[in-house]
């Protein structure tokens, strides 16, 4: 069979790989097995990390909490893993210092020494500083809390921009020889002749696409379980328990950097975490989620849940009436029968089947963010024995579409940044390079003055890079420059939201950028 579109565009070869789904798990799946010499086209119902991989509490972290649930493997892993992506994408991953108020009603002193001593230990960690006990009457970090918290802990972990990092991941396996397409779903896909029949669909215009793979990879997050089912031909039970997990955005009201672990009296923890400089992110929440993942919102009882933590705390009490922004994403834990939603495993796992040893398929349970990487390994790992040819692991030690930051340091390529382009403000700058790293010299090429940015849409969001978001890397609408590839819906009005949404459409006709590039 010949695959074809509506437009006659011909393929006569099966590709190796059909990916479905562009989170994180999917995107990074996509950019390894491209490099590794397969061909890969990787297919996405909405925007890349519109579900999940956008929603989530945007840490690199090795999951303190999962010590008590004797996740050691996946802490180590994670820790690891840390380590790794750090170096490799040091403008959207940075270090960050989270302090743990001691709470004499809940988890003893020992306990939570013995867990820091572990997660200080297990990673081999190397360029991160150590735990440490703190005095909270004697240092700063004690003095947004209540008086009656006189002991704490410190501990690192990272920050990451989420949804950057899966699109850095999707533009990598396009570098990579990939083909990416976001908007399109799979519509249906049946084993034939030893291959994969896989029909495609554009979201926007309705127009089919017909492939053939000789692999398929299911990674559709909290979709998974429905794409086995209407688009896979699978009629076993649901393997996914969806589990919601929730953040609340507030007025950062303290200085300094420092992240804060909340303890509460049903045993979860909370973080409270400086976001977008002047902001707090608070999550999460965990609750059994039951409905269409498409239409998942916070609830009431989730913002005054994370507030009733913060102001077991904080001097400073804070109620709905603060949330300024809030988001809900649905965790696709792979259910392994735990009652509690916390309890359930972030561990993830691989189900495999062929048919007589060809065209097999992969589907994908769980995973956080942090193991992302080692999840594609394990994937292509798990594939080998039907790509004898296949390249070996290659992630390890290449950074990032923007990372290839000398020696990782952000601030030192900030000055070579304010060096070479004085004309452009500050706070623009450090926006720009947090989030493109080196990517942002080619944004800004040629630029003697700030009207060489072209039109202002508002906050610091100007022509240049708006157009660079829909011609490389997938915007489309508002929503996706304001809220995926940026976080400037922070700072936007409603009014300047509506006209960015018309020029896009006026001059893009609102379209993805996969599409412009594409014809």
């Amino acid at each position: 069979m010949t695959a074809t579109t509506d437009h006659g565009k011909e393929r006569t070869d099966p590709l190796d790989m059909v990916v479905i789904g562009a989170g994180v798990n999917g995107a990074g799946i996509a950019r390894d097995a491209a490099g590794r010499g397969l061909s890969v086209l990787l297919c996405e119902k909405d925007d890349i990390a519109q579900g999940t991989s956008s929603r989530s509490g945007k840490l690199v972290h090795g999951g303190l909490r999962y010590l008590e649930y004797y996740e050691f493997r996946l802490v180590r892993e994670a820790l690891k893993e840390r380590e790794v992506l750090l170096e490799n994408a040091p403008h959207i991953i940075w270090p960050m210092r989270f302090v743990l108020p001691h709470n004499r009603e809940l988890r003893p002193a020992w306990m939570i020494r013995a867990g820091l001593f572990l997660y200080d230990h297990l990673g081999g960690r190397r360029r991160l500083p150590g735990s440490r006990g703190l005095k909270l009457r004697q240092c700063p970090e004690g003095e947004p809390l209540k008086e009656e918290y006189t002991k704490g802990f410190e501990y690192s972990d990272c920050w990451v921009d989420d949804s950057r990092l899966v699109i850095f991941n999707a533009l990598d396996a396009q570098r990579c020889g990939a083909e990416v397409l976001t908007r399109t779903t799979c519509e249906n896909a049946e084993r034939r002749n030893d291959v994969w029949e896989v029909t495609l669909r554009q979201m926007n215009t309705g127009e089919r696409r017909h492939v053939r793979a000789r692999c398929v990879v299911n990674a559709a997050g909290p979709w998974v379980d429905r794409v086995l089912k209407s688009s896979l031909g699978y009629e076993g039970p649901d393997r996914v328990k969806l589990v919601k997990g929730s953040h609340i955005v507030v007025p950062k009201p303290y200085r300094g950097g420092q992240a804060y672990l909340l303890q509460n009296t049903d045993k979860r923890v909370i973080f409270v975490n400086p976001y977008e400089g002047d902001k707090l992110l608070i999550g999460t929440t965990d609750i059994l989620y039951e409905g269409d993942p498409d239409r998942v919102a916070i609830e009431q009882e989730e913002i005054d849940y994370l507030c009733g933590v913060v102001n077991r705390y904080f001097r400073t009490p804070i109620s709905s009436k603060d949330v300024v922004s809030s988001f809900s994403g649905i965790r696709p834990l792979f259910d392994d029968k735990a009652e509690n939603p916390s309890a359930v495993t972030r561990d993830y796992v691989f189900d495999i089947t062929d048919d007589n040893g060809e065209a097999p398929l992969l589907s994908v349970f769980g995973g956080k963010i942090t193991t992302y990487r080692r999840l594609a390994e394990h994937a292509l790992e798990r594939l080998a024995q039907y790509f004898p040819g296949m390249g070996s692991a290659w992630t390890d030690g290449r950074a990032l579409p923007g990372g290839d930051i000398p020696n990782a340091d952000f601030d030192i390529y900030l000055d070579r940044l304010r060096d070479r382009f004085p004309v452009i403000p500050d706070v623009t700058l450090r926006r720009l390079g947090r989030a493109y790293g080196t990517i942002t010299e080619r944004i800004l090429n040629g630029a003697e003055r700030l009207d060489d940015l072209g039109h202002h849409f508002g906050a610091d969001l100007y022509e240049r890079e708006l157009r660079y978001l829909v011609e490389e890397e997938w915007a489309g609408t508002a929503e996706d420059v304001l809220w995926r590839r940026t976080k400037l819906g922070l700072r936007f009005s409603a009014e300047e939201t509506r006209a960015l949404g018309g020029w896009l459409q006026s001059n893009y006709g609102g379209v993805a950028a996969g599409d412009v590039r594409n014809g």
